[in-house]
């Protein structure tokens, strides 16, 4: 079916959403179990997230997914700002919005979060005890991944530069200067690959070509994006979501999954670790090979902690 578009607030801001909701002849009777689901960084609502919500809610779920403050066709400024706290806010604005609707059982919601938001949905559960169960797709904590890089072994002096361009922009927009901002992806994958290698290079096929590619998807972050990250922990609360479950599904090529395996030894409730053989961390946004096996596992976790009818 053809997501319905709504918006809600999230600390003033104006979120625009897309609600997919299961077909008439798949829907259970009553209130519906619901799932948020949040887009990787740079991504909107009609990427990865859309593809995840449109299958969750033909397996009988109403699902939820929106674009971030400041990015997509949500309000705030600066344009292209992310900030960790706001994307945390979003998530627990998009359940109150969930029990606020007739169609939804406000006892039965859950969160999935993808790349970037795997790590935002898990800080919003451990602070949100309205949320009943929590997944990851390829989850991590972006703030990590700036500082020590996807696979952890990034020299510091990168990320300290970018401090240093981040307080330069914040003079500069002080005295009524143009700050910039910080590019994303360079001109071409060949590039991308000396940069970041395979992942990045992945990264670059999915939002700079025909792949996945969309008009919203944002290019580049505002530099007050980099301070407000250098603070931030996305892990800190894994161990409040005890003892609701947590299931985080990651693929055995992925270079980012070493930070699944430090949520899953700080969970302190029922927890898995689900591997997807072969696939690498951007599979899992949309190669149906990968995405099929991923959506199965998601389905049967929803629904023995949604319905209790696995």
């Amino acid at each position: 079916m053809t997501p319905s578009s709504v918006t809600f607030r999230s600390n003033g801001i104006d979120i625009a959403a897309h609600l997919h909701l299961p077909d008439p002849d798949r829907r259970a009777p009553g209130p519906l179990p619901a799932v948020v689901v949040g887009h990787p960084g740079t991504s909107v609502k009609e990427q990865s997230s859309g593809l995840y919500a449109r299958r969750l809610a033909e397996r009988g779920f109403l699902a939820l997914t929106f674009d971030a403050a400041h990015q997509g066709e949500s309000g705030g400024v600066p344009r292209g700002l992310e900030d960790p706290g706001q994307r945390v806010e979003d998530f627990k604005a998009a359940v109150s919005y969930l029990t606020t609707r007739t169609d939804v059982d406000a006892g039965r919601i859950g969160l999935l979060g993808i790349c970037a938001s795997g790590g935002y949905a898990l800080t919003a559960t451990g602070g949100d005890r309205r949320v009943r169960a929590v997944a990851t797709v390829s989850g991590v904590d972006v703030a990590r991944q700036f500082r020590l890089g996807a696979d952890g072994t990034q020299d510091p002096a990168v990320f300290r530069s970018l401090l240093d361009a981040a307080a330069r922009a914040r003079t500069a927009a002080a005295r009524g200067e143009d700050p910039g901002a910080l590019p994303i992806f360079p001109e071409t994958a060949e590039q991308a690959g000396a940069a970041g290698g395979e992942h990045a290079v992945e990264g670059f096929e999915y939002y700079c070509t025909d792949r996945g590619r969309h008009d919203r998807s944002a290019k580049s972050f505002a530099w007050p994006s980099i301070d407000r990250l250098a603070s931030f922990d996305a892990f800190h609360a894994v161990p409040l979501i005890g003892p609701r479950p947590l299931l985080q599904i990651a693929g055995t090529r992925a270079v980012t999954s070493w930070m699944a395996v430090d949520v899953h030894q700080r969970a302190t409730g029922p927890k898995e670790l689900h591997w997807i053989q072969g696939a690498s961390h951007v599979d899992l946004y949309d190669r149906k090979e990968y995405v099929d096996p991923a959506v199965d596992r998601l389905a049967a976790f929803f629904t023995d902690h949604l319905t209790g009818t696995a």
